[in-house]
């Protein structure tokens, strides 16, 4: 029973993949780039879409900054490279977002879900080698970045060809949700680390929904649009998963320059 718990998660997500196997390709929806707010400002086009990916670039370069400086990222051990490419990619995510917006299109479409891919990723690969102490964390996190740039290019190559199918892209953006909470119960994780991911994972829904009304949403308040909120919402997200993560460093290297006497005594 126990051997069939702590392989749940794996079960799961292939379940999922045959699912999508058996559903066949899932396009595209033909309007998809009909965004409801073309509002110029200081003449940058849909101006509200382009300028909410700033908060993915705040996020990750100060993500970047607070753990790279006096190398307090050596506390988060083997899960290190991948919330490295997590944070990494929100940078390129609000650059791919941006030039995205700025006119969109399939072509454009590809810089944008590449970066939104390689955090999936990353996320995957860094929670995974936090509940996984078996040694293959980089080589986790270099097969599933691969894996999420192809899950792009199958896209935009089937797209060329008249069928778009957008199935691998939307499994890897299924599965952090699926597979990180589990991934943390079955390891006992801190429950800290589990309330900070619960609540990402959440304003991701959010954000997901606020996504697919958005031109109800415009037309309800005529200054923000579903889109633009989406970006809000998923770099508050993303905001949260790097606070934990530089609270845990900041309490890894306060214990470790504290000296031995003053810090709490071990349970017996």
């Amino acid at each position: 029973m126990n051997r069939l718990i702590a392989r749940l998660p794996t079960l799961l997500i292939l379940l999922l993949a045959f699912a999508l196997l058996v559903h066949g390709p899932i396009a595209q929806w033909p309007d998809y780039h009909a965004f409801a707010d073309e509002r110029f400002f200081m003449a940058v086009p849909r101006a509200a879409d382009v300028l909410s990916n700033l908060g993915f670039a705040l996020v990750g370069s100060v993500g970047l900054l607070c753990l790279t400086l006096g190398a307090r990222h050596w506390s988060l051990g083997d899960a290190w490279p991948g919330y490295a490419l997590f944070l990494v990619a929100l940078i390129l995510t609000a650059l791919g977002s941006g030039f995205y917006h700025l006119a969109p299109d399939n072509a454009r479409l590809v810089w944008d879900r590449i970066p939104i891919a390689l955090a999936c990723a990353g996320l995957l690969a860094g929670v995974r080698a936090d509940t996984h102490a078996d040694g293959h964390a980089v080589a986790v996190t270099v097969a599933l970045g691969v894996a999420a740039v192809a899950s792009v290019l199958w896209w935009s190559v089937t797209e060329t060809h008249g069928q778009g199918d957008l199935r691998p892209y939307f499994l890897l953006q299924t599965a952090p949700a699926l597979l990180v909470p589990l991934w943390q119960a079955l390891a006992h994780a801190p429950r800290s680390d589990r309330l900070a991911f619960g609540i990402a994972i959440v304003l991701y829904f959010i954000a997901r929904a606020a996504e697919l009304n958005d031109r109800a949403i415009f037309e309800t308040f005529g200054w923000i649009s579903g889109h633009t909120i989406k970006h809000l919402v998923a770099s508050g997200a993303a905001a949260v998963i790097v606070a934990r993560l530089v609270a845990r460093t900041r309490a890894a290297t306060f214990y470790a320059l504290t000296p031995a006497v003053s810090r709490p005594s071990s349970p017996r």
